[in-house]
C-alpha cells in the first residue's frame, strides 16, 4: 500500500490515560495505546505505545516481517530483545531506539515485565507475515 501523502492531515494530541491502553490488538501478550497518529495523517503512519502485559514465554518467538516503508521502535521502560535476519540480537534498554528496515525477518525473544515501547510505522495500515 503506497502512503496518501498528498492526504490532508491535523492537528491531534494524546495525553497519557490508562484507561488508552487496550488488548485485543495483534499480539494478546501486550495493550497497545494509539496516539492517534494515523486518524490525523489519513493513513499515513501509525504510532502507539506497546506495553508487554505478560511475561515473556518461548512459544511466542515466531519468525515474521511486517509489510510497511518504515518502522522505528523506541524503549521507554525495561528491555525488549529481537533477533533480525543478517543482523544478529539486539536489545533496547530504557532510552535506545532501532530503525527495522523495510520487511526485515525477525524473531522477539525476549522483554522485561516492565517493557514499554512506542513504535512508528508507515502506512498505519500493513500486514504481519508469519515467516515460519
Amino acid at each position: 500500500m503506497e502512503p496518501r501523502t498528498s492526504a490532508p492531515q491535523r492537528f491531534t494530541i494524546s495525553h497519557h490515560d490508562e484507561a488508552d491502553f487496550r488488548t485485543g490488538g495483534l499480539r494478546d501478550y501486550s495493550a497497545y495505546r494509539d496516539l492517534r497518529v494515523a486518524e490525523a495523517t489519513n493513513g499515513l503512519a501509525e504510532a502507539h505505545v506497546i506495553r508487554m502485559i505478560a511475561p515473556f514465554r518461548t512459544e511466542l518467538s515466531v519468525r515474521h516481517h511486517h509489510d510497511v516503508q518504515f518502522q522505528m521502535v523506541y524503549c521507554l521502560k525495561g528491555w525488549f530483545e529481537t533477533d533480525f535476519e543478517g543482523v544478529g540480537r539486539q536489545r533496547l534498554v530504557a532510552g535506545s531506539s532501532w530503525v527495522q528496515p523495510a520487511g526485515i525477518r525477525h524473531t522477539v525473544v525476549g522483554w522485561s515485565d516492565d517493557c514499554e515501547l512506542p513504535e512508528i510505522l508507515m502506512p498505519a495500515h500493513h500486514e504481519t507475515v508469519n515467516d515460519s
